[in-house]
């Protein structure tokens, strides 16, 4: 066997293990899966690293050991792998296993989102828009958000409502932020339902319209926006 055909076979032979270690995982059996992926993350597999670092983030399989979890997650990030990019960040901003640190939280978080993870895009737009950890960049904070709603991010979606309706960079637009607002409020995000709600009850990029806001106002009480909803939900049932 040349050289050549022992790299590829043991390639295909990691990725038969990951798969394996994964339908564990998947199957509710997190030992059988860390004890798969062990040998792999040892031996420099990045996937396999940063599925250890998520399992002792979680302390699924194993006790939760964030500092643990840190160092495969390092091991898997400086390897390109965009999930341990992404939780090594998550790590980074809570102070979990590591110093909390924003701003090496937001350049993780950027690495990720270059390798097109929406989950880090939608985090990362939002320090931007408020300059967490890096420096405040409404553009660039409507980019990310635009490329996380792309992948149905309802969070991404709802901010960009907020930047079109506050005039964040780009010029005041009710109808573009009623149109974003909608398509989180689908979607079940509670504060868009709150806003859409409110823009209903204005008739501000939409047309006014006291049932659609008083049902999308009760929504978003109901799912947790009570104090956002509040002012509104009483402007409209005296509208009744």
């Amino acid at each position: 066997m040349s050289w050549l055909s022992r790299i590829f076979g043991g390639a295909r032979r990691d990725e038969q293990v990951m798969e394996e270690a994964l339908a564990a995982w998947n199957a509710g059996q997190p030992g059988v899966a860390l004890d798969l992926w062990a040998p792999l993350a040892h031996r420099g597999h990045a996937r396999a690293q940063s599925n250890m670092g998520a399992a002792f983030l979680e302390g699924r399989g194993v006790e939760r050991d964030p500092a643990k979890a840190v160092e495969w997650l390092r091991r898997a990030a400086e390897q390109g792998d965009v999930g341990g990019q992404r939780n090594l960040a998550l790590c980074c901003y809570e102070g979990w296993g590591v110093a909390q640190d924003q701003e090496e939280a937001a350049r993780w978080y950027e690495k990720a989102a270059e390798q097109g993870d929406a989950d880090a895009a939608d985090m990362l737009s939002w320090m931007k828009l408020v300059g967490g950890g890096c420096a405040q960049d409404y553009a660039a904070a409507r980019l990310w958000a635009e490329k996380a709603a792309a992948e149905g991010r309802a969070g991404a979606m709802a901010r960009l409502g907020d930047i079109h309706h506050d005039a964040l960079g780009v010029a005041r637009d009710p109808a573009e932020a009623a149109r974003w607002w909608a398509r989180a409020a689908e979607l079940g995000h509670p504060e868009a339902q709150a806003m859409l709600g409110a823009a209903y009850l204005a008739g501000k990029g939409v047309p006014r319209d006291r049932a659609q806001a008083l049902d999308w106002l009760e929504k978003a009480e109901a799912g947790g926006a009570g104090e956002l909803a509040a002012g509104f939900l009483k402007l409209a049932r005296e509208q009744a």
